[in-house]
């Protein structure tokens, strides 16, 4: 019964789609390290609880074939936000991660240098 569940789970991985914007942090990638280490000897792997296991590969394949989004359709694929489907996606790459820690070079220089306490300025010559 261990060789059915596991070939399941296998089959699932595959079926399931990788997102190309989120480069090792996906639910696709999690899923497969999941699966891995829950099966470390493959089919031979002995299951502790069966139905707990059938009860996780269930609600898997019902998530992967979008029972919910077609019992529950919704009105417009936007957020409260407003924000499209597609600007999503560009906001939880990696790019605009990447501008954030390119800025933040710039953005420590300019508080290491109005954080200054006035003991470290160099001290002004007596006015006349």
């Amino acid at each position: 019964m261990a060789a059915t569940r596991y070939r399941r789970f296998l089959k699932l991985c595959e079926e399931w789609p990788r997102d190309e914007y989120k480069k090792g942090r996906d639910l696709g990638t999690f899923l497969r390290q999941r699966v891995a280490s829950a099966f470390r000897e493959g089919e031979n792997t002995q299951i502790s609880d069966p139905e707990k296991c059938d009860q996780v590969y269930e609600s898997l394949a019902r998530i992967n074939s979008n029972i919910y989004r077609q019992r529950f359709p919704r009105v417009r694929d936007t957020s409260f936000t407003g924000v499209t489907v597609e600007e999503c996606k560009l906001l939880l790459s990696g790019s605009v991660q990447q501008m954030d820690e390119e800025k933040k070079g710039l953005w420590k220089t300019i508080m290491e240098r109005f954080s200054k306490s006035p003991e470290d300025a160099p001290e002004k010559a007596p006015e006349k």
